[in-house]
This record gives structure tokens, C-alpha cells and sequence, in this order.
């Protein structure tokens, strides 16, 4: 069956810190795809930025 974890952060280290955790937890073949995104938004004068990957896996 196949299955998805999605994340969503703030930093994009912070991002690469929870997917490699999330990665340590399967096996290398049980991933077929990671899918990312960075969206940015200006809220008063600052810049937001929004960095979220979708790990598609078999469960």
C-alpha cells in the first residue's frame, strides 16, 4: 500500500532535519518519491517563507 508524510516548515533546514529523520525510519526501496515546494508570501513588508516536502512510500 502506499502512503504519504508530509511536511511543512519554516526553515529549510528545519525541513531537511525532519525529512532525514522521517527517512531513517523506512527502507531505501520502500521510498518511490519526494516532492518539494517553497512558497513565499509577503505579509507587511517581510517576506514568510513556507518549505514543505511530500514523501510518497510503501508501507
Amino acid at each position: 500500500m502506499l502512503q504519504v508524510k508530509l511536511f511543512d516548515k519554516e526553515h529549510e533546514k528545519d525541513l531537511e532535519v525532519a525529512v532525514n529523520r522521517f527517512l531513517k525510519k523506512l527502507d531505501e526501496e520502500d521510498v518511490v518519491d519526494i516532492k518539494y515546494q517553497v512558497t513565499v508570501d509577503v505579509d507587511r513588508d517581510e517576506q514568510v517563507y513556507c518549505f514543505s516536502a511530500m514523501i510518497i512510500y510503501k508501507a
